[in-house]
């Protein structure tokens, strides 16, 4: 809604009488400020926003496994916990040996989502912890990231998220970004672009903001690039490192 044009003051005009009674032609003019507009409403917080920190403040202090989250986001569904299992992988610096359990988890979930069955994880899954405080200090890093994330975020092109065909790809997507995660591959980037492109599928689909859904799609492929690059340099480095031993041999 566009904002209220600001008002200009109002002159009234008053007029007195002379002291004896007697016609006068006083006249007085009095300026009468308008009202202040109203503050600005503060930009309201977003429902998962307020779940994840919900869940932060309650496993700050101890750890917890994956089976106590998904009974805590089951009303949610999957997504909630996909955002929670990829945040610890959003920064740059990968965590080869502990993302190869969470990426394995994402991947089962992506397959669950293929398949449109309910929400469920083998219960070795369930068992696997996140250490005490590992969520509140990911949380705090990304901060600023989710403020920008609810400042674009609401509720557009639905049909992104409502249609099965565009949930069946989203669901393939996190499938295979999980599989990517699995890598133990000691390389910046190796955790945090799959990582990202999960979070934007799952902050979509709980938000019905089928723009995010795009997002998600462009990062996945950058994610894409990024492997295929890495896949091509480790052939040809192969490839030199055999010509050089047969060279020398």
């Amino acid at each position: 809604m566009p904002a209220p044009e600001p008002s200009t003051p109002v002159p009234a005009e008053v007029s007195l009488g002379s002291l004896n009674g007697s016609p006068a032609p006083s006249v007085v003019t009095v300026t009468v400020a308008p009202p202040a507009p109203p503050a600005p409403a503060a930009p309201s917080t977003h429902a998962f926003v307020r779940e994840l920190q919900e869940l932060v403040d309650r496993y700050d202090k101890e750890g917890v496994t994956l089976g106590a989250l998904l009974e805590r986001t089951e009303s949610r569904g999957y997504y909630l916990l996909l955002i929670l299992i990829a945040l610890p992988f959003v920064t740059p610096i990968p965590l080869p040996g502990f993302s190869i359990p969470f990426g394995a988890a994402i991947a089962l979930i992506g397959v669950r989502l293929i398949l449109g069955h309910k929400t469920w994880l083998p219960r070795y899954v369930l068992e696997w912890e996140i250490s005490p405080g590992l969520l509140a200090k990911v949380v705090r890093g990304t901060g600023r990231t989710f403020k920008a994330v609810q400042v674009v975020l609401k509720p557009r092109l639905a049909f992104m998220q409502d249609w099965v065909a565009f949930r069946r790809i989203a669901a393939v997507i996190i499938t295979v970004c999980g599989l990517l995660m699995v890598l133990p591959l000691p390389l910046p980037f190796s955790n945090s672009l799959p990582a990202w492109t999960v979070l934007f599928f799952a902050i979509g689909a709980l938000e019905r903001d089928g723009l995010f859904f795009i997002i998600g799609a462009i990062a996945f492929g950058v994610t894409i690039a990024f492997f295929t690059f890495l896949a091509v340099g480790g052939v040809e480095a192969v490839e030199k490192l055999r010509q050089l031993w047969w060279t020398s041999g």
